[in-house]
């Protein structure tokens, strides 16, 4: 009788983060060994189908990185430094963030390098930016545009990707990076307060406070976690195809910011019973870039033909589900 092959396996770092925790979900599933890697021990689904580790580890520290992902058939890359004392609008102020953003991944294809196995080439999936394009000049994008990032954090990104693109020249990795704009939905407790504009527009509406924007007609498009998830997921069952570049992922609707910021507030007074607060302009800061006023929609038509992947979740829903658990984490304890 012949013996039953071994169950892959897939290492995730940051798993225990805001997009790490739906990909878990997501992964649970699969008749794979799945090793969470993550600063604090990542939840296990309840009812998961893969064998299951979680591994709590500095990445940054020597030797935790080559032990979190020995033995990896495929490794997705999300672990990243974006808030905390430095924004990504700070980043490049903080050696600190650059060392996770950049210096982790030179340090991935190190590793990989010197316990590399002839004939063996992992699949490396890193979560990059739509911001690395810059200003492109137009508001459709299709990942066929040369990058040109205008701040430190997309261009972390960048260098990131480039330097997993090398590996997989050289034949070292099958590198697939994917692509985000903004990422809404529910998460981590513990990462709650760090999920971007969305929720800190929810959390302003539940004060009571107006949403201040600085132009109402810039474009934006924003995904729900889940779907980037699948997407993720969707790529590790398609690495050979779409290795040795980027792919963009997105919805490709995009909307006014207006008509955005006007959503989230009436999703907030629905659910507080309160009338919506108003949405205004503001002139922008010192510290506003050229993307900031750049609009943005997103055509993942590449990605979707190689993978069948396509966004489901209703934008209406998920956002009154986000806006329920904002206000339930926000509220006042009671002693």
């Amino acid at each position: 009788m012949t013996a039953a092959a071994p169950r892959p396996l897939v290492v995730v770092l940051g798993a225990s983060g805001y997009l790490g925790t739906a990909l878990t979900r997501e992964l649970a599933v699969r008749d794979i060994q799945l090793r969470l890697v993550s600063r604090r021990p990542a939840a296990v689904p309840e009812g998961a189908r893969a064998a299951v580790e979680t591994v709590a580890a500095d990445l940054t520290r020597p030797g935790q990185l080559a032990a979190a992902v020995k033995g990896a058939d495929a490794i997705v890359h999300l672990a990243a430094r974006i808030s905390g004392a430095a924004s990504w609008r700070g980043a490049g102020a903080d050696p600190a963030v650059e060392r996770v953003n950049v210096g982790l991944v030179h340090d991935l294809v190190r590793v990989l390098r010197e316990n590399a196995v002839p004939g063996r080439r992992p699949a490396v999936l890193f979560a990059g930016t739509v911001a690395s394009v810059g200003v492109p000049g137009k508001v459709r994008i299709d990942g066929s545009e040369p990058d040109d990032p205008k701040s430190a954090y997309p261009r972390q990104k960048l260098q990131a990707e480039l330097a997993l693109k090398a590996a997989g020249d050289e034949g070292l990795i099958r590198a697939v990076s994917l692509r985000m704009p903004t990422i809404f939905g529910p998460g981590p407790q513990e990462t709650a307060a760090d999920r971007g504009v969305v929720v800190t527009m929810i959390r302003r509406a539940l004060e009571g406070r107006r949403l201040e924007l600085w132009d109402k007609t810039v474009r934006r498009e924003m995904i729900h976690v889940t779907d980037v998830a699948r997407a993720f997921a969707a790529a590790l069952d398609h690495a050979d195809a779409l290795a040795g570049r980027h792919w963009l992922i997105g919805t490709g609707r995009s909307e006014p910011l207006g008509d955005m910021f006007t959503a989230i507030a009436a999703a907030v007074a629905d659910h507080t019973g309160a009338d919506p607060v108003p949405v205004v302009e503001v002139p922008p800061p010192t510290e506003a870039e050229a993307t900031d006023l750049q609009g943005m929609e997103v055509d993942a038509s590449a990605f979707t033909r190689i993978t069948g992947w396509q966004p489901v979740a209703d934008r209406s829903a998920a956002l009154a589900a986000l806006v329920a658990e904002v206000a339930v984490r926000t509220a006042p304890s009671r002693v």
